[in-house]
């Protein structure tokens, strides 16, 4: 759109016309939002909460903060399609009403929280504290600024927090799971099995005979939905990206050696040293330990003696670059078992001793000079990504194919005959030539023949791609895939097979037959699996045999296909072992927080359900779709 614009711009006809678009735009804007003041509840507005409006810039900032934090997490960006398929969206609505209702309710009680107890519950958050343990202004301030807040926003937020949870806080007080709930369920995690059984196997199933051409034809008849051909499309694409334009980069030597100088303390491996140290208030009582130390005292002892642990005094093996700069340069300075004269650091006066070096070892830039190279070329190209970018837009608005713009600018296109959504082309083998971890597919597929695409961001660069042509999905014929029908055949003849043989070994099991005896009598081996519990996975035992094995009561018997049915395990319960329960024990402990935990949340969102209703909550779905994209 935003392409179409420019063009249309271009010549002073288009631009009259996109002056008279704008002027009439920027008169109904005034327009709309001087109406919104006297609606109360207009377009500008997502959500109305009691008296509290969500507006839409607010629910768009907090909806992009989400996004952007679960898009850190996630190591790439989310896109508003993929959010609202995951139900996002309304997730962030549901909690951002939720915390409107209890904001208002906190109002109606008057609640409040000075601003030393903001400050107190700022400064011992456990995420804003430094090495040492205490508030580190600097790291609350990156660990904000991570998330997308201000300090003024931060705190403002926080103290709004800080009242809903005295209201949460109240609700869930004094809740307490039954005794006899945390007695089931321990039961039911801790319940131990043990099982005898055999797997049953294409071997057991015996010699399965070709089919007859008539046969073959009709088991492909009834089957003929699998072996329909997917929906296939043609697409090119080219990528424009530092490590794709970097490939095609000359770096001299000189230029890569300099780069290897910079850096060659950090290519090569650092000396290491095994080192002690102990802390002292003053450099007084450090000196008096030194001496008692060179006197033949041991540091273990000395480390007793002032009440510290083996742990606590033992640094380990360590480069340089982990110590203190002041200790560093004193016990990298040290032959092996000698005592340091006291220094000085951040914390107090330190003594260390030196008890192994492990030398380092240099770096040869032959071994690194490839990846050198490649490092530079491709930060030489972040700058002609941006020229190239801007150069193909200008291709594409001028009504270019992404192949006649690559060739005009130099860039090698991908061509791909034919690629169904899952990558696969008609071979049935995924498409080779497309970069790892490029999403060209599901977009084209999401996109037609002629479409103008907006470019896909990768890599710190661009794709641009055009669907060609699209080839229908259809039904094939039987010549087509026959190898594949024959095969689908035999895998169904084989489970038949199998299913019938473990119906006839369970049927005699529970007429009082061994499972040694039926297994040898068919060529198979017995295995066991011992106390298993319902979420452990035993060696050689499917999950859907674990599953079954605890539907099955003690000595009975029971079947389960595995592998799709082309095996069938046939298994007795041997032994259950139902577990004592011990309420004392770490175990039951956590499983008691967790179900208070389930208990309380429970209770807060029925609470806050019933606020929403009693204080009136209304959403303007147009205002809500505008902002998740859903109107798009």
């Amino acid at each position: 759109m935003l392409r179409g614009m420019r063009k249309a711009s271009s010549n002073w006809l288009g631009k009259t016309i996109m002056a008279v678009v704008m002027g009439v735009l920027i008169i109904s804007f005034g327009i709309w939002g001087i109406a919104d003041i006297f609606r109360g509840f207009g377009q500008s507005t997502v959500a109305k909460v009691g008296s509290t409006e969500i507006s839409l810039n607010e629910f768009r900032q907090i909806y992009t903060d989400r996004l952007q934090q679960i898009g850190r997490q996630f190591g790439r960006p989310l896109t508003p399609d993929q959010a609202r398929a995951f139900g996002l969206d309304r997730q962030v609505l549901q909690q951002t009403i939720a915390e409107a209702a209890l904001d208002e309710e906190a109002r109606r009680l008057g609640l409040g929280q000075s601003d030393e107890q903001i400050r107190q519950f700022i400064m011992n958050d456990p995420n804003f504290k430094g090495v040492g343990g205490n508030f580190d202004a600097q790291r609350f301030q990156a660990v904000i600024r991570n998330f997308g807040y201000t300090e003024q926003r931060y705190v403002a937020e926080q103290r709004k927090v800080s009242q809903r949870r005295q209201i949460t806080g109240t609700i869930g007080a004094g809740l307490e799971p039954p005794k006899a709930l945390i007695d089931a369920l321990t039961r039911f995690q801790n319940e131990q099995r043990t099982i005898e059984f055999v797997r049953l196997d294409a071997a057991q199933a015996g010699t399965i005979d070709a089919p007859s051409p008539e046969t073959l034809a009709a088991y492909f008849e009834d089957h003929k939905v699998q072996f329909r051909a997917p929906e296939y499309r043609k697409i090119a694409f080219v990528v424009i990206s530092p490590e794709e334009i970097g490939k095609w980069s000359e770096v001299s030597d000189d230029d890569a050696k300099k780069l290897f100088e910079q850096r060659k303390d950090r290519l090569g491996t650092p000396e290491k040293r095994q080192i002690h140290q102990i802390v002292f208030p003053n450099a007084a009582e450090a000196q008096a330990a030194r001496e008692r130390l060179t006197g033949g005292m041991s540091f273990e002892d000395l480390a007793k003696e002032r009440g510290l642990s083996a742990a606590d005094v033992d640094l380990g093996l360590v480069t340089k670059s982990a110590l203190n700069p002041t200790v560093a340069d004193a016990a990298f300075a040290l032959p092996v078992g000698e005592i340091s004269q006291p220094i000085q650091g951040p914390l107090g006066t330190a003594i260390v001793k030196v008890d192994k070096i492990e030398p380092g070892v240099e770096a040869n830039y032959a071994s690194v000079a490839a990846d050198l190279k490649r490092e530079i070329a491709t930060e030489r190209a972040r700058v002609k990504v941006a020229d190239l970018r801007d150069k193909m837009e200008d291709e594409r608005g001028g009504g270019a194919s992404v192949v006649d713009a690559a060739q005009k600018l130099g860039l090698t296109a991908v061509t791909i005959d034919a690629v169904d959504r899952s990558g696969r082309a008609p071979n049935g083998q995924p498409v080779a030539n497309i970069p790892q971890g490029l999403d060209v597919v599901s977009q084209a597929f999401n996109s037609d023949v002629g479409v103008d695409n907006d470019p896909i961001s990768f890599q710190g660069g661009y794709v641009w791609y055009d669907v060609l042509a699209v080839t229908p999905s259809r039904d094939r014929n039987l010549d087509e895939v026959r190898d594949q029908v024959e095969a689908r055949w035999r895998q169904d003849q084989i489970a038949t097979k199998l299913k019938a043989k473990a119906t006839e070994m369970v049927k005699k099991l529970e007429q009082g037959g061994k499972l040694a005896d039926e297994a040898g009598a068919i060529g198979a081996k017995v295995e066991t699996a011992t106390g298993f519990k319902r979420d452990d996975s035993p060696a050689g035992v499917p999950s859907v045999v674990v599953t079954a094995a605890f539907r099955t009561a003690k000595d009975g018997v029971a079947q389960a296909p595995v592998s799709g049915g082309s095996d069938v395990i046939v298994f007795r319960v041997t032994d259950i072992v139902d577990p004592k329960v011990d309420f004392a024990s770490d175990a039951v402990k956590k499983l008691k927080e967790t179900i208070d935990r389930a208990l309380t949340e429970e209770q807060v969102a029925s609470y806050v359900n019933k606020l929403e209703t009693n204080i009136g909550t209304s959403i303007n779905q147009a205002a809500f779709a505008q902002v998740t994209g859903a109107n798009q």
